[in-house]
């Protein structure tokens, strides 16, 4: 039953996107194709969870023991760049075609402030490496919901006639915020 809470909480009360705010610049810049949105899901749910069971390791086993958890954020830090050079490398060789498409968005999810906010909430929820890889999966499932969902409504705004002034990033904020406000409704479930 807790994992099953993990999961709904994580995907639609606690949006890692809609309600934390976390991930922002990747939702905003990659969510014009639902193509697009889908090949970046499944790198930040590659990259978030790996980073989550390394950064767990390095807490548990290095950070503790020496009692140098001051050091959390630096080695988290490095250890999610390290993953994504790993994931740019693997999506050269493996799907050329999504490489190119992820383009300058891809060495964003070195930056991307979602997958090091999963990495440090498992270590101050105190989660066990279970709960902190099912946490991970259901907040890059949520984040990948968030995306495609808000992709698929922007392919359909450019399919409308919008006011001149609402055009692009305006209509996309509307947009995000409207849609915050929906996963708030599911706000109470868990």
């Amino acid at each position: 039953m807790e994992y099953i809470i993990i999961i709904i909480s994580a995907i639609l009360v606690n949006n890692i996107v809609l309600n934390q705010f976390l991930g922002v610049c990747p939702f905003l810049g990659v969510s014009k194709k639902i193509e697009t949105a889908v090949g970046m899901t499944g790198a930040v749910t590659f990259v978030m969870v790996l980073a989550t069971i390394v950064t767990f390791l390095i807490q548990h086993y290095i950070l503790n023991p020496l009692q140098i958890g001051y050091l959390q954020t630096i080695a988290f830090i490095l250890v999610i760049a390290s993953l994504v050079q790993l994931v740019e490398i693997v999506l050269k060789k493996v799907s050329p075609a999504l490489y190119q498409a992820l383009g300058v968005f891809l060495p964003l999810i070195t930056t991307n402030c979602a997958i090091l906010g999963v990495a440090i909430l498992v270590i101050q929820k105190e989660f066990t490496m279970v709960e902190g890889v099912v946490y991970a999966i259901a907040n890059a499932i949520g984040f990948g919901l968030a995306l495609i969902i808000f992709a698929g409504l922007r392919e359909h705004l450019d399919l409308q006639e919008v006011p001149k002034g609402l055009k692009g990033v305006p209509i996309a904020i509307i947009t995000a915020g409207i849609l915050a406000m929906a996963f708030m409704g599911f706000s109470g479930i868990v």
